[in-house]
């Protein structure tokens, strides 16, 4: 039976803890819709599965003469296409077809976001949690509350609410536009054109790299030659430096000979 103060669970968790790409997509999801938790998405995902074995069913049993397949199939297209997750005159096939993504669209918070009531997915939560959005003047506190496509132009500020205000600083600016969750195609438009704008600026890093070359090549070769002209000088100083040593050297010697020549001759004058 269980306990009359906790409620079961409204969802099904996942079979396994740890799969990239489901948590992958999860986050993924969970910051384009500014949802508190993963919980809001398996709550999406067991509805979902609830309109799919639904139609199983029916399409199973399309054959059958019975009229209360036509009526069960009828009143489940009917409730999808008043919520806005199918079009008019769709099939039980299109049913098996739906994603998420359509059911995450028809929360109260994305919508009160894509109205420009606010000027985040997050700011949107919480002023639908504080009382400040209203459907149809009915104050509403669940940002999960699906609305239905009569109800979706019927969104505004609670009357008591401090927002209706226009000069309210919370409140987002006249000229605010709030960005719709669908965008692929542009985004893969800015990719494609992003690279080729990147090689024409790495084209030119090159071409200055090679201007700049010559100059930073002349500057060591100004070096070298400075260079080899000092190192041939130093050696001649040195050599000039022995012959001096050689040259008194010799002068010395000289002078010795002299003054042994001129004492026999002083002896000879002598004697």
């Amino acid at each position: 039976m269980g306990k009359p103060k906790f409620s079961r669970k409204k969802y099904e968790t996942p079979s396994h803890p740890w799969q990239e790409e489901r948590i992958k997509t999860e986050n993924d999801l969970r910051k384009k819709y500014g949802l508190k938790n993963k919980r809001e998405i398996w709550k999406a995902q067991t509805s979902l599965r609830k309109y799919r074995g639904q139609a199983r069913e029916l399409l199973a049993k399309i054959g059958s003469e019975n009229p209360q397949v036509k009526k069960e199939s009828e009143q489940l297209l009917t409730h999808l296409t008043r919520m806005n997750m199918l079009p008019l005159n769709s099939n039980l096939d299109d049913v098996l077809a739906l994603l998420t993504e359509p059911i995450l669209s028809r929360r109260l918070q994305t919508l009160t976001y894509l109205k420009g009531l606010a000027s985040t997915p997050k700011q949107a939560r919480q002023l639908i949690s504080h009382g400040h959005i209203a459907i149809s003047e009915r104050k509403i506190t669940v940002p999960s509350y699906l609305v239905a496509k009569e109800e979706e132009n019927e969104i505004g500020y609670f009357a008591d609410s401090p927002l209706n205000d226009v000069l309210h600083p919370a409140r987002p600016s006249s000229e605010f536009k709030s960005v719709p969750h669908k965008r692929d195609e542009p985004q893969k438009a800015d990719k494609e054109t992003k690279p080729e704008t990147k090689p024409e600026k790495v084209k030119e890093k090159p071409e200055q790299e090679k201007k700049e070359e010559p100059k930073q090549e002349g500057k060591p070769i100004k070096k070298e030659e400075s260079v080899k002209d000092k190192k041939p000088e130093e050696p001649k100083k040195e050599e000039k430096a022995p012959k001096k040593e050689e040259v008194d050297s010799g002068a010395a010697e000289k002078s010795e000979k002299v003054e042994e020549k001129s004492k026999p001759e002083d002896a000879k004058g002598g004697n």
